[in-house]
């Protein structure tokens, strides 16, 4: 369940995706998970859909791979699910005891499952197909007009940055540790769910103290190449919009046009 995380990993390729500028990328991710709660009914969840399967088709990266992300929100999903499903009120399907299954719960519950499903593995292609170093530069670059207002564009680009690209090496450091705890006898997997998340606990110290370490030995390295946030830095490669990131610029200001008209004429 833990190596099935996928957000903050980084699918290496060479698709026209993954070629797109950084800041193409953010802006249209921001407005794809606008585009989602504007969606109110599930015509347009199907063109947003469409436009997702499009996207994943030309990044290469696998299905199966994106899919395996949703395993650890899995959770989150149904329990959202359920309670939409008895909570909202309305015209009764089915009656038991206490509890009623409504029509617009049922279409609610739908609803928000996919929604979220949409909005988890939208977000993911954003990680999935940019390298962490041009997320910094895509996120600094997007947030350097707010230098003038004293906003340390740069330090939260790399704040934002190293916190994604800690997800997965937290990961792995939980799975080292349950494997050793398992080795050991811990038992992560049977017994009810308050019995797993009593078991868990014990990995919380030492996944604190792996952090803690990590964080330190990161600020060692990047003191000792005399990093400083503050100051001008120049970059190897700068980010030029080039003739592809115009053409996806348009196509995506199309897709969202069609949600929006879509979203007014329905």
């Amino acid at each position: 369940m833990i190596r099935d995380i996928t957000l903050g990993q980084y699918y290496p390729g060479n698709s026209w995706i993954h070629r797109l500028d950084p800041r193409i990328k953010i802006m249209a991710t921001i407005l794809y998970v606008v585009a989602l709660f504007v969606v109110d009914d599930f015509i347009g969840f199907a063109i947003a859909f469409v436009g997702l399967v499009g996207v994943v088709l030309i990044s290469k990266v696998p299905f199966h791979f994106i899919l395996r992300g949703l395993k650890p929100v899995f959770l989150i999903i149904a329990f959202t699910f359920i309670i939409n499903l008895f909570m909202i009120k309305g015209e009764v399907l089915v009656s038991f005891w206490i509890l009623e299954i409504t029509k617009e719960g049922v279409r609610t519950a739908v609803f928000m499952a996919v929604r979220l499903v949409l909005l988890i593995i939208g977000s993911s292609l954003l990680t999935l197909t940019t390298k962490p170093i041009s997320l910094t530069d895509g996120i600094e670059a997007l947030l350097s007009p707010f230098k003038k207002l004293g906003l340390p564009a740069h330090e939260l680009a790399m704040m934002m940055t190293i916190a994604l690209r800690f997800i997965p090496t937290l990961l792995e450091e939980t799975d080292k540790i349950m494997k050793a705890q398992q080795a050991r006898g811990a038992d992560f997997e049977s017994g009810n769910i308050m019995r797993r998340a009593k078991a868990l606990i014990p990995i919380l110290v030492p996944l604190f103290i792996s952090a803690f370490r990590i964080a330190q030995d990161l600020a060692m390295a990047m003191e000792a190449r005399c990093y400083g946030g503050n100051i001008k830095r120049t970059r190897m490669n700068g980010m030029k919009l080039k003739s592809r990131d115009l053409a996806a610029s348009i196509l995506f200001l199309l897709f969202l046009g069609l949600i929006i008209a879509q979203r007014i004429l329905m």
